[in-house]
């Protein structure tokens, strides 16, 4: 039987994530995922591939969204009153264009303290209506492309395997942020053929496979890049026909609700994998 074993969700995308027992299940995706991004004086969105500190980032956020804490080593924590309805500026995520509200001059200047550039911190706005690619079309925050990653414990083990026949060390989960973790799936990559999946009272779509950047290669503990492991591995069984190497498969939430760590994991529709 297959269970959900973890979900995480990341308040600031490219910062560390917030471990869950339980959480509700957005049209979105897990709530507070990627809802605050960190951009570049000119609005481009900032990310491990090239600030890789990122990871030391912990943000948390309070349950009803309106509290933001940042804290990172060495650093003084920050409290923020989360702003809905201040300036919006715009911003670049992947060369397409959005809106974000500025969290204010306390959060930039923190932030750009810890990265070494000057950053600002914006959230999605309450209008915010982004529509998300793939095989089941969604939205999402400031997502990479789609509200949800899942990945199977049986992939990374399958993964882990490989590694370590190239004389390389197992690695963490959290190298590969998903949002959901699912254990019993025996057979490696499931995700890629579970084309609908019922966990809980929610419903979530496979969208697309999950195409892996340099940010694997991120020691998400450090803060510092460790590479060339795993994406030299990967690339010699997971080319995607679409170019990269593919780990893991995102998702759009079909039907919204509660989900925790424990739910069954239902596949109700299958499908051929893209790869």
């Amino acid at each position: 039987m297959a269970v959900v074993s973890e979900l995480t969700y990341y308040p600031i995308k490219g910062c560390a994530g917030t471990s869950a027992g339980e959480a509700v299940l957005t049209p979105a995706g897990l709530a507070h995922d990627r809802s605050f991004m960190v951009v570049s004086e000119q609005g481009v969105f900032r990310t491990q591939r090239r600030d890789p500190r990122m990871a030391l980032i912990r943000p948390g956020v309070s349950a009803d969204g309106e509290r933001l804490t940042l804290r990172a080593p060495g650093t003084e924590t920050l409290r923020l009153r989360v702003d809905t309805s201040g300036e919006r500026r715009p911003v670049d995520l992947f060369g397409t264009g959005y809106l974000g509200i500025d969290q204010g001059e306390a959060a930039a200047e923190w932030l750009s303290q810890v990265l070494g550039g000057s950053s600002r911190l914006v959230r999605v706005p309450p209008e915010h209506h982004r529509v998300t690619s793939g095989s089941t079309p969604g939205t999402a925050g400031y997502a990479d492309s789609s509200a949800l990653l899942v990945l199977s414990r049986s992939t990374l083990g399958l993964l882990d395997g490989k590694l370590a026949a190239r004389g390389a060390g197992p690695l963490p989960m959290n190298r590969f942020r998903p949002n959901i973790v699912v254990d019993g799936w025996e057979e490696p990559h499931t995700e890629d053929r579970a084309h609908r999946v019922g966990i809980g009272e929610t419903e979530i779509g496979h969208a697309k496979l999950a195409i892996r950047c340099a940010v694997t290669m991120v020691e998400q503990e450090t803060g510092r890049k460790a590479g060339p492991e795993p994406l030299r591995t990967l690339a010699t069984y997971r080319r995607a026909a679409r170019g990269g190497v593919a780990f893991g498969s995102r998702f759009a939430v079909i039907r919204p609700g509660k989900i925790s760590v424990g739910d069954v994991v239902r596949v109700t529709s299958w499908g051929a994998p893209e790869l």
